[in-house]
């Protein structure tokens, strides 16, 4: 074999060797990072389970979270109607009357009556006793003002309900509530604000369970819809302080571990979130831990990077407008501003 021959050889040699790490590392790039608890598992299947005897003690298990109170008819947001009667009614004539619907049109339906026993205003209730009932519907809501024609269905349905229990209503003029529903919108409209920072990967993909422990780790738990956690509020029932989705067809897919996902998705809905949680600083936090972890970009929705000194103007602004929501009654995560800002 001649020393050209040799040379050839060698080069060929180094070459495949080239194509065959390359393929490698593409492999290795293409392919989801993964949890680590995955790689402990799979290490772990060749060891006998240890047996663990079961333990019983007499520690008080822990309370269920209490359903969160639907809030109250407010005249701040609400068009009312009095409604008077005669005599008191009982829970269950009440109920038994009440409109099949709860919406007139797009906006919220409601009729409350006041207990004979506490005098406090309530959804009727079966056993209860009520002296006098209002009705209400809502003025605004994302899906924009009430208009005449949601006032009239309004009327409709509060009139016959007060019919079946003997009473007599007092409507306010339609004209006025119209007005009012507008003005209202129009502040909501200016004042409503829903963020999100996207996620991208640098290099690597991630696989839906990477995305959880690592979200996993500052406190993002599963929520109701595939592909998509939250972290939740303090108060056991209240909406979530920030959201974080990714592809769901990712997350439903037969073979999770093999599904490549590039990026995700932090939100925050601010009118429903109080400004004690501190939102915006924790969904800053987060955005900043996730990226560190994962190796990931904070980018907007067009795929610019947002540096942090932009997002220390972006808390700026939000501190003007939780005051702004403040001086209006409608505070951030108060019950007034969740219902008009959904």
């Amino acid at each position: 074999m001649t020393s050209f021959t040799v040379g050839l050889a060698l080069l060929g040699g180094s070459v495949l060797a080239a194509l065959v790490a390359w393929n490698a590392w593409t492999t290795r790039r293409n392919t989801p990072r993964q949890p680590q608890a995955a790689t402990v598992a799979a290490a772990a299947v060749d060891a006998p389970p240890e047996r663990t005897e079961p333990v019983f003690d007499d520690a008080p298990l822990a309370p269920l979270p209490v359903p969160e109170r639907r809030p109250g008819l407010d005249a701040l947001i609400d068009v009312l109607a009095p409604i008077a009667v005669d005599a008191p009614v009982s829970g269950e004539l009440a109920l038994s009357v009440l409109p099949p619907t709860r919406r007139a049109g797009s906006k919220p339906f409601a009729i409350e009556g006041r207990n004979e026993a506490t005098q406090e205003w309530e959804t009727p209730r079966a056993g209860q006793r009520y002296t006098a009932f209002q009705a209400g519907v809502q003025l605004a809501n994302r899906k924009g003002a009430l208009n005449e024609i949601e006032f009239s269905e309004f009327v409709i349905k509060a009139q016959a309900f007060a019919d079946a229990v003997n009473g007599e209503p007092a409507f306010p003029e339609m004209r006025d509530e119209v007005a009012r529903a507008r003005e209202l919108d129009q502040f909501a409209g200016s004042h409503d604000a829903q963020l999100g920072f996207t996620l991208r990967a640098r290099n690597a993909a991630w696989s839906p369970g990477y995305v959880q422990q690592n979200a996993g780790r500052l406190g993002f738990v599963a929520g109701s819809i595939p592909g998509r956690m939250v972290l939740p509020a303090a108060v056991p029932g209240g909406p979530p302080v920030l959201g974080l989705a990714f592809s769901s067809q990712a997350a439903l897919a037969d073979d999770p571990a093999h599904s490549a996902i590039r990026e995700l998705t932090l939100s925050l809905d601010v009118p429903q979130v109080p400004r004690t949680e501190q939102p915006f600083v924790r969904m800053r936090d987060a955005a900043i831990a996730l990226a560190a972890s994962m190796d990931g970009l904070i980018t907007d929705d067009d795929g610019r990077v947002i540096p942090s000194q932009a997002l220390d103007v972006i808390g700026a602004d939000l501190e003007q407008l939780y005051d702004t929501l403040d001086a209006r009654d409608l505070s951030a995560g108060s019950p007034q501003a969740r219902r008009l800002f959904s």
